[in-house]
């Protein structure tokens, strides 16, 4: 396996929290994560190519071509406040072994710049979409836990797949604390709504009052990168297949 990571600035960040924004059921994460850099206007430091994303690039319409591609994107915060670190891209790793590989060397990355705290946001998904969908977590530790069962989640039971599920057992091993969040969604295509509840739940822990007039705007966007990619196509196609071929999204 090669993982291959372009660090173009080392940040001096103040107690930074790593946030997982990856594509998954509903891509959830996806959308709050674009919807973060954007309103926070955080600066990307750092790019990841993995031999175990997707096997080819998309071309544009002026002739380039983009990649599938994972990125990290800081944001400082005023006051006593810690600073965040966003994880956001167009893929998870399409194996276990580039997984752990992928999860490991973020962690290796953020580690270095004195994050101790990760939270993760996925979907949980469900047949029908609900006006208000319920939040789920699950934590490093029982205090952890507690904190987010006191921001209105749900314990989860059961399996989490992917990278909302392994940053946090990993982070576990790591001594590092941290939660994950997993909102109801149908799952298909691109949950705004969903979104905005993860949103919502972040903001509170974080205590960050985030905009979300725009949010609709970058749910759209989120669904044109998909499309390029295939991603939402092949999902419809193989909707037979869901349980097997999306063990990553969540």
């Amino acid at each position: 396996m090669v993982c291959s990571i372009d660090i173009s600035e080392k940040p001096k960040l103040n107690d930074p929290i790593l946030i997982e924004g990856l594509p998954g059921i509903g891509f959830v994460a996806n959308i709050a994560a674009l919807h973060l850099i954007k309103e926070l206007k955080a600066v990307k430091f750092a790019r990841i190519f993995s031999s175990s994303f997707q096997d080819f690039a998309i071309t544009t319409e002026n002739g380039g071509a983009l990649s599938p591609i994972n990125e990290l994107y800081y944001a400082r915060r005023e006051g006593n406040e810690s600073d965040l670190i966003i994880w956001y891209g167009n893929t998870q790793a399409l194996t276990t072994i580039g997984q752990y590989e992928l999860v490991g060397k973020v962690l290796d990355i953020v580690q270095e710049l004195g994050c101790k705290f990760v939270i993760s946001i996925g979907g949980f998904k469900k047949d029908e979409a609900t006006p208000i969908p319920g939040v789920y977590s699950t934590a490093t530790d029982m205090e952890t836990m507690q904190q987010a069962l006191d921001l209105g989640t749900k314990v989860m039971v059961g399996h989490v797949f992917g990278i909302a599920g392994l940053s946090i057992g990993m982070a576990r091993i790591r001594d590092l604390k941290g939660f994950s969040l997993l909102v109801d969604t149908p799952g298909m295509n691109p949950d705004v709504n969903a979104a905005r509840y993860a949103l919502n739940i972040v903001g509170k822990y974080l205590n960050l009052n985030v905009d979300l007039q725009e949010l609709e705007a970058n749910g759209e966007e989120i669904k044109k990168i998909l499309e390029s990619f295939g991603i939402i196509r092949s999902i419809t196609e193989e909707k037979k297949k869901e349980e097997q071929q999306l063990r990553w999204f969540i």
